[in-house]
């Protein structure tokens, strides 16, 4: 006897159809599972044994052979659990299905029967759906989750003793009530961190609002005490409010790595991820034997903020750099290979010297390090790394009459009103294009939309031969000025957008040579 179910695993953070197929046959009863299934896989056959039994089934006394197929991808966790069961019980008629090849059924099941909820159902839902299956059957705990892919009709069940009446009531949603999803435009309002809790600083204000609108990378310097990282901690409250497609990707990834808690709606509020500095490159980019997304890929459409930056590893920091250009994550293995977004804000923080006062002395802090500390302290950040960030903005000490004024601050929803102006002039600039920020131009867009007069390109050519900047830099800079344009409002970039986008990248020099000044 033979049949057949359709099921699904995470290749990554995407999802991947899978055939259950069932064979029983004459012969000494056992059970074996093919088609590269992993140990939690191969586990199964005793949770589907006992599950089985332990809800007044029968059992098959036979020779059961279940393949996975396509047999040459590599099968992980328990979503097959109640794939295989039913595909027994199919099988072996002690339970009807009218298409089986048309109905996804994931689950993990108890020894007494119970499903259990999985991780990656939104990836493997969104997976079959476009592969033309729309009857999902899942653990009910998984249902929030499931309802928002649109266009599919899902069942639920919570115990395998429901499969008892048929699963035709199984797809009757008169019993749920799922919750509607989030609005976009009340993703800010609980934020409790502001900017106008800082003093100040408008200089680096400024910056973090081009951040902010054109999705740059931005680097903060300065000593100690200085309000660098209560600055980046506060960027999440100007970001523009993600699309639904962007929300979908980074609900996927979530869903995926076990780390989606409100299963009731799309994750609205752009991720914001902060490792400590002892984080691994595997940790950073993600692996393991079964490679899963690292702290780049859970940052996707939100800001990577690395405080201290020359504390972490040098190899840690070596493995943005193809992130960065990329904006994506290829992971090697034998078998497979793995690919996870990683469109993000890279944020940095970092001191002058190890001390942290160098070229900020004080009657109180005087720096202490030498030459070579100072040299040793920088040439963990390398250049490579350094081109690719596009703002590098100095954080000077501020001073104590800053601290005390009465004045009010510029505040996060002031900061966000001119970055929503920005990102609503890109929106409509680049609705037949492939991209979505400044960030991203290239090539022929980059060109097109980052024209320069004969003054500015003049301008330009000074700063280039100046500042030895390379290629990578000069297409930064014309990303920047084209966000600080649409900031402005204006159509078209001019000297002054081009000078405040070459001011920002005056640390290049700076930082190779910190002993310059000295």
């Amino acid at each position: 006897m033979y049949g057949k179910v359709m099921s699904a695993c995470l290749h990554g953070v995407e999802g991947k159809l899978v055939e259950v197929e069932v064979d029983l046959s004459n012969g000494l009863p056992q059970m074996n599972i093919v088609g590269l299934p992993d140990s939690a896989v191969k586990e199964s056959i005793e949770r589907v044994r006992a599950a089985i039994k332990n809800c007044g089934y029968t059992f098959p006394l036979q020779r059961i052979t279940i393949n996975l197929a396509p047999a040459d991808v590599r099968k992980e966790g328990s979503a097959f659990d109640l794939a295989i069961a039913m595909g027994i019980l199919y099988t072996s008629g002690q339970l009807q299905l009218e298409l089986p090849e048309q109905i996804l059924i994931l689950g993990e099941l108890a020894l007494d029967g119970t499903v259990r909820a999985i991780p990656g159902v939104l990836s493997m839902i969104a997976s079959a759906s476009e592969q033309g299956i729309r009857r999902i059957l899942i653990p009910r705990p998984n249902y929030q989750e499931a309802a928002l892919i649109p266009d599919v009709e899902i069942g639920c069940l919570s115990h395998l003793n429901d499969l008892h009446n048929g699963i035709a009531h199984l797809f009757n949603m008169a019993n749920y009530s799922p919750s509607k999803s989030k609005s976009p435009d009340a993703r800010i309002s609980a934020s409790i961190e502001d900017y106008a809790d800082v003093h100040g600083q408008m200089q680096a204000k400024r910056a973090l609002m081009i951040c902010a609108a054109g999705m740059h990378n931005i680097l903060l310097l300065g000593p100690p005490g200085t309000g660098k990282t209560m600055l980046v901690k506060r960027l999440p409250s100007i970001l523009p409010v993600m699309s639904d497609q962007e929300a979908l990707e980074v609900t996927k990834i979530y869903s995926a790595s076990g780390k989606f808690a409100d299963r009731s709606s799309l994750i609205r509020e752009r991720p914001f991820r902060m490792p400590h500095h002892s984080v691994s490159s595997a940790g950073l980019v993600g692996g393991g034997g079964i490679p899963k997304p690292g702290e780049i890929s859970l940052a996707h459409r939100g800001v990577l903020f690395l405080d201290e930056l020359p504390e972490f590893s040098r190899n840690v920091l070596e493995v943005l750099r193809q992130p960065l250009e990329e904006r994506y994550v290829t992971i090697g293995r034998a078998r497979a290979t793995y690919r996870f977004p990683s469109n993000f804000i890279f944020a940095a923080s970092m001191n002058p010297c190890p001390c942290g006062y160098w070229g900020a002395e004080t009657p109180a802090h005087v720096c202490t390090c030498s030459e070579l500390k100072i040299e040793h302290y920088r040439s963990k950040i390398s250049g490579p790394l350094l081109d690719r960030i596009d703002l590098q903005i100095e954080v000077p000490r501020i001073e104590y009459g800053q601290i005390v004024e009465k004045t009010a601050q510029l505040s996060s929803q002031e900061m966000k009103a001119h970055v929503d102006q920005a990102r609503h002039i890109q929106l409509h600039r680049y609705k037949h294009a492939s991209i979505t920020f400044n960030s991203e131009l290239s090539g022929k867009l980059l060109k097109q939309h980052c024209q320069l007069s004969m003054e500015a390109e003049q301008l330009l050519q000074k700063s280039f031969e100046i500042l030895g900047l390379s290629v990578r830099a000069y297409d930064r800079i014309l990303k920047i000025a084209r966000t600080i344009a649409d900031l402005d409002g204006s159509p078209q970039l001019g000297i002054p957008h081009l000078a405040e986008a070459l001011q920002y990248r005056s640390l290049d020099k700076k930082t190779h040579s910190p002993t310059n000044n000295r």
